[in-house]
């Protein structure tokens, strides 16, 4: 099968999905083309007891669009750019000692906190996995991912602090999260855990992407600002996004943090003198699109993962108990840091609980599990994923609004 044939597939059942969920479920964009495409999912695994449907064709077809290479060598650049494109920096300045602290040190200590008590839970069960792999585990689930949530959030009139928060916050421990978890996995295969070997790594990555990201947003906002062609601007975006993001991962620097600096400085620094306001329409309404119709092809490629997963009952007891772990480990990211350090995390106790429950996690996290090479822990972590992923969309997502919207009301006026 044609990587254009699958990738018209992707877009008719977005398309699809979207239509249904418009018209007559009327649930946030990505939360309905998420259920869908997981009843879609569900519908094709039970199929096998009373359809006849050619199965191991379908699981071939799944296998072959080679989920986790297309979120992460492909869609996550483009994500990552669109959101810091359409990120204010003024409005995150304001929120940048909070940001930086839960993107950083909450994704490290998050990954801490679930991978070692995943480790005791598989102790506990009898299932013997190796702590690196359950520390992989919690880099792979610590990133959250708002994009569900952002329009629930500003429906209600949660306070543009907290909105900012959590989408600042999503687009660095994203680079974070990724970074973390590409450290972790080049330990796991050396066998043995080396804290200065990771460290190096880490900062390699991170630093590297962060810099790299400040040349490619410096050069492209050279170009932009030396024409007035809203088509050729648009242009620019795109390849640098391609190739800027491919270089950066053969460099073994993090793409995913060069594509989020490159957007900040694309979107925020003077703009108006870059952009006339027409060419500055075009780029903005580009990217909102192109953000619309990849996330609507990442959830729909999310779900498909149930076709492979390999289901066991004790791996998904423990998916069922790894949720509550991950809840656990978000409130103490948020938590302590407010209680410890509140001229820092300046967030008081009602905002705290949004931040917590609206820290969704998503596609990112489903690409980095089924990047995993194949062993025997694999399809524990996938199912462990899958069951946060899921919880996260569709209960947190469809309950964040009404939660922000009796703890953190605020008059119309103030909004």
């Amino acid at each position: 099968m044609t990587a254009y044939t699958i990738l018209t597939i992707l877009i008719c059942l977005s398309a699809g999905f979207a239509y249904i969920n418009h018209r007559f479920i009327r649930l946030p964009f990505v939360i309905g083309l998420f259920l869908l495409s997981t009843i879609l999912s569900l519908l094709v695994l039970t199929a096998r007891v009373w359809l006849p449907l050619p199965y191991e064709q379908l699981r071939n077809f799944v296998e072959q669009t080679d989920i986790s290479r297309a979120i992460l060598d492909v869609l996550l650049g483009f994500l990552l750019f669109a959101g810091a494109l359409h990120t204010s920096w003024g409005d995150m300045r304001r929120q940048l000692a909070p940001v930086g602290l839960l993107a950083i040190g909450g994704v490290l200590v998050s990954t801490a906190i679930i991978g070692s008590l995943l480790y005791g839970l598989t102790c506990l069960v009898g299932v013997q996995v190796s702590l690196v792999y359950c520390l992989l585990f919690g880099a792979i689930i610590s990133p959250t991912d708002p994009i569900a949530v952002i329009g629930i959030l500003t429906q209600v009139g949660v306070p543009k602090k907290i909105e900012t928060l959590i989408v600042a916050e999503s687009l660095f421990n994203d680079g974070v999260g990724v970074v973390t978890f590409i450290s972790l996995l080049a330990v796991a295969k050396t066998g043995g855990f080396d804290i200065g070997h990771f460290s190096m790594l880490f900062v390699q990555e991170a630093v590297g992407g962060v810099l790299f990201g400040l040349v490619l947003g410096i050069v492209l906002h050279y170009l932009m600002r030396s024409i007035d062609s809203y088509d050729a601007e648009v242009l620019l975006t795109i390849a640098f996004v391609m190739a800027g993001y491919s270089t950066a991962n053969s460099l073994h620097i993090s793409g995913a943090l060069a594509m989020v600096v490159m957007g900040l400085l694309v979107g925020n620094y003077k703009h108006d003198e870059v952009m006339s306001d027409t060419s500055h329409e075009y780029v903005q309404k580009f990217w909102t699109v192109i953000d619309a119709v990849l996330n609507a092809i990442l959830f729909i490629l999310v779900a498909m993962v149930l076709v492979v997963i390999e289901f066991r009952a004790i791996y998904a007891l423990i998916g069922v108990i790894a949720v509550v772990i991950v809840l656990f480990s978000r409130a103490v990211v948020v938590y302590i840091p407010h209680w410890l350090l509140p001229r820092i995390a300046y967030y008081n106790r009602k905002e705290a609980r949004v931040i917590v429950w609206g820290g969704l996690r998503g596609g990112l996290s489903m690409a980095m599990a089924l990047s995993l090479p194949e062993s025997e822990h694999r399809h524990m972590i996938l199912i462990a994923t899958y069951c946060c992923v899921l919880f996260s969309i569709v209960v947190q997502g469809l309950t964040v609004g009404r939660l922000a919207k009796t703890i953190c009301t605020v008059p119309p006026s103030t909004r």
